[in-house]
């Protein structure tokens, strides 16, 4: 699936600038990988980073890496009714005993990644860890002889062998127990709170004892042989994404899956699931699964214009007469004026609606007039001719930044240090993919410039010779995407807006029905279904859920932003009281792709209901009102439209006519909503 999606010969490339603003990459990053597009995104950023010392969620541990050593633990976790996070506390840090070595005071460097791994070399200690995600092991490769010292923040009550000296068993006065094996003997002794090793050269894996569970140490011995070095993940064919690893040693390997790769994972895939060995994490139970590739099949999703379940005539009049308006507005507006890429691609967006809109309503005359609105506000920034902003390319780490963002990383919301990029970016394609509809030889000239948009996030190659990182914002792994570019944090990557995230992924499978490119169709259908998914999973909060701790769950029916390392109740812009904006974040854009992240009416019945008393604050924005309404129309369609009728504002990215044309292709449906698959026209042939 869109391996080779760009259909161009030689990509088009916007001007190129020198940032002033960017970190440099070649304090981190191994000489030989600078030379090729870098992530921005991704699980591992922390890592290369100002001085690459805060921690990385790389399940099921927290990472944490220096000059000279590595620390991870088997987090705690701290939950209140605002927020959840896990602890670190280094549990085990492991280094060289002696550092003497030329490189001592060199930092720690990326030398490889892939989508499911990253590996770290410390020069300084002869060490080069393998960090796989979801493995229970922790692979460190030693050379050249070297002592070893693993210390604790913990004390050490328990310390012992196996009769071969490669395995030994490290019990902890915080109750944990850590399970510590070689590939060839090792003299091992201990103090208080430090191991210390005579010169070895091979691999050492460690890992916890879940619960110090002694059930589970027979199922660790059993698969302590077979380390993976790296993982890739394939679009093998249509809602299907393929994990495979690159292992050594003998044996299965065993891995861990979290519960959105339980709930995926293929029934005719050659794999076995070991129900009864389990490690907690913030992202739910990770069940161990044993077999060198995984299937994950999703349910197929629909991408179309209109509405799935369509507009009844007798609508068409009161949807018309707004639409009417708001096109005349449009135009009286004169343009847009607004430099912000975030704001202008919104506005954008929301015009090309209209359009859209019109045709469903069958009002064709307002087209023409729509047209000409997007090319004139569109074109400029496609062409360069935007005085007030524009998109360049840095060369440095591959990929768009703003004239304004090159300059200033707190413009246009951090876009030029890689901020929510898929955000901005998505709201463009989404108003390109129209106009090119509706303008086919507009779409033609500028189809290049289109291209190069879509692909700074959606870039499928591994390509040397490739301007952009593969999939700048959608993790892997994970199955969702990240906003948070390259900007240090102790919570790792976060993301606010998923409903947002899906519009990026659905309007490039727009703009791929637009230009008659399948693959492009295929490849944004699936990510966006992936991206549901995993909204469904961690970022909608139904009552009696077990995902979080119980007073959080409580307290919350949808999370404001999800951090690799916690979850937070707030908004960047509103506390967690302002269930509102909370909400309307995670439904704006309205768009036809909204009724599939909304398939569940079970829980928006609850996620209303949850954030209505907060429409009784005072200052609350009628914009944020009409996303509230917009889910409630999903199960009282009448009350909805009334209480629409009544707004007096909209959201810059939303409008009457966008409201209305949402509650009247509301269809009749009872409580338990639509799954996903029956969304789609040609779900039965992917079954």
């Amino acid at each position: 699936m869109a391996q080779n999606q760009n259909p161009l010969s030689s990509p088009f490339l916007f001007p190129r600038t020198n940032s002033s603003v960017l970190p440099d990459p070649s304090l981190f990053f191994s000489p030989d990988l600078l030379s090729t597009p870098l992530p921005t995104n991704s699980f591992f950023q922390n890592f290369v980073l100002q001085n690459g010392d805060q921690p990385e969620f790389i399940h099921p541990y927290l990472i944490k890496s220096s000059s000279s050593s590595l620390s991870l633990t088997y987090a705690s976790h701290f939950s209140n009714s605002v927020f959840t996070h896990q602890i670190f506390n280094a549990d085990l840090t492991i280094s060289a005993s002696d550092k003497t070595h030329a490189d001592s005071q060199r930092r720690h460097i990326v030398s490889s990644f892939s989508d499911l791994s990253v590996t770290l070399d410390l020069p300084s200690s002869n060490l080069r860890f393998f960090l796989v995600r979801g493995s229970p092991f922790l692979t460190c490769a030693v050379s050249a002889h070297t002592a070893l010292s693993i210390t604790t923040v913990h004390g050490i009550i328990s310390f012992s062998s196996n009769s071969s000296l490669t395995k030994y068993t490290i019990k902890l006065n915080n109750g944990q127990t850590w399970l510590l094996y070689t590939s060839s003997p090792s003299n091992m002794t201990h103090h208080n709170s430090s191991i210390t090793s005579d010169a070895y050269s091979g691999i050492v894996r460690i890992a916890i004892l879940p619960d110090s569970n002694p059930k589970y140490e027979s199922i660790l011995d059993r698969f302590s042989s077979c380390y993976p070095i790296s993982g890739n993940a394939e679009f093998s064919k249509p809602f299907c994404l393929e994990y495979s690893w690159d292992k050594k040693g003998w044996g299965d390997l065993l891995m861990l899956a979290h519960p959105l790769h339980l709930q995926l994972l293929s029934a005719d895939d050659e794999v076995t699931v070991l129900d009864d060995f389990k490690c907690k994490s913030i992202d739910g139970e990770l069940v161990g699964v044993v077999g060198d590739s995984w299937k994950l099949k999703l349910d197929p999703i629909s991408i179309t214009w209109h509405s799935i379940k369509g507009v009844k005539e007798e609508a068409f009049p009161e949807i018309v007469s707004a639409l009417r308006r708001d096109v005349e507005n449009l135009i009286s507006s004169g343009g847009i004026w607004t430099p912000s890429s975030y704001y202008y691609g919104k506005l954008i967006a929301r015009a090309a609606r209209l359009a859209l809109i019109a045709e469903e309503v069958s009002f064709l005359d307002v087209i023409p007039a729509i047209r000409n609105f997007l090319k004139n506000t569109i074109t400029p920034w496609l062409d360069g001719s935007f005085g007030g902003n524009g998109f360049l390319y840095d060369g440095m780490w591959g990929g768009l930044v703003t004239k304004q963002g090159s300059t200033d990383s707190g413009a246009d919301f951090g876009f030029g240090v890689y901020n929510d990029h898929h955000f901005h970016l998505g709201y463009f394609l989404y108003a390109i993919a129209v106009l090119a509809k509706i303008d086919p030889a507009w779409g033609r000239k500028y189809r290049p410039q289109a291209y190069s948009l879509m692909a700074d996030v959606m870039n499928l190659g591994r390509n040397s010779n490739s301007n952009y990182p593969r999939l700048r914002c959608f993790d892997l792994w994970k199955l969702h995407s990240w906003a948070s570019g390259v900007t240090e944090s102790s919570g790792g990557r976060n993301q606010e807006s998923t409903s947002e995230a899906v519009n990026t992924y659905y309007s490039a499978a727009l703009m791929g029905l637009a230009y008659g490119d399948a693959p492009l169709v295929a490849t944004g259908s699936m990510l966006a279904a992936m991206e549901i998914e995993a909204a469904q999973t961690w970022w909608h909060v139904r009552e009696g859920d077990k995902m979080y701790a119980e007073d959080f769950t409580r307290e919350n029916r949808v999370v404001g932003i999800l951090w690799a390392n916690k979850r937070d109740g707030g908004l960047w812009f509103a506390p967690p009281e302002w269930r509102e904006c909370r909400l309307g974040i995670q439904v704006l854009p309205v768009l036809p792709i909204t009724e599939v992240l909304f398939s569940d009416v079970g829980f928006v019945r609850e996620l209303v209901k949850w954030t209505l008393p907060a429409l009784g604050r005072e200052g609350v924005g009628e914009g944020w009102k009409g996303f509230l309404y917009a889910m409630e129309g999903i199960y009282d369609k009448e009350g909805a439209l009334e209480k629409i009728r009544k707004l007096n504002g909209y959201d810059d990215g939303n409008s009457l006519t966008n409201l209305l044309w949402w509650i009247h292709s509301r269809g009749d449906e009872g409580e338990g909503g639509l799954e996903g698959g029956k969304l789609s026209w040609f779900g039965q042939y992917y079954q």
